[in-house]
């Protein structure tokens, strides 16, 4: 399980949860329930993480909304 903040939110658009990791750029993902949605940005926070290590490029540490103030 990430440490990297997850918004959840509806989308009428894609009539679908969406997930988005604000920390890592482009990383989002969706599903029909919050908990599919959620499931599934773990899986593309861990294949994100994955391709940054093989490309070279930084990692950034999670901060989340907590850690930050």
């Amino acid at each position: 399980m990430t440490k990297h903040e997850i918004i959840l939110y509806w989308s009428e658009e894609a009539q679908a949860f969406i997930a988005e990791v604000p920390e890592l750029a482009g990383c989002f993902a969706n599903g029909a329930t919050r908990q599919e949605a959620h499931a599934n940005a773990e899986t593309v926070i861990a294949e994100w993480i994955e391709t940054a290590k093989e490309l070279g490029r930084p990692i950034p540490e999670p901060k989340g909304r907590l850690l930050s103030a």
